[in-house]
């Protein structure tokens, strides 16, 4: 009876822990709509480049976003399109280089 009750304990840990991952990834990422959540998002999305990537960001972010709503729009981004959208794509990198030619 008692290894029963440890068992149905455990099996009702786990569901509320799987239902707790579930509701956040359908919930989707916390939006701030500042500059500070898009740069910690941009940092995060891009791995190894910590404090000077952020410092960068925190610099141009007022020069490139005028609003709360753009913010939270460059927040919702994948990792890959927020990363691609503050350091361009290597086709538009290439693209513009030759370009300066």
């Amino acid at each position: 009876m008692r290894s029963a009750l440890r068992g149905l304990a455990l099996g009702l840990v786990i569901a509320l822990s799987l239902i707790g991952c579930i509701v956040r990834r359908l919930s989707g990422p916390q939006l701030t709509g500042t500059c500070d959540g898009a740069c910690a998002h941009y940092v995060q999305c891009k791995p190894g480049h910590g404090e000077l990537d952020r410092a960068r960001c925190l610099t141009e972010c007022p020069e490139v976003f005028s609003d709360r709503d753009s913010l939270m729009g460059y927040e919702s981004l994948s990792c890959e399109d927020a990363v691609d959208y503050v350091d361009g794509t290597a086709a538009q990198t290439a693209k513009s280089a030759r370009a300066r030619r």
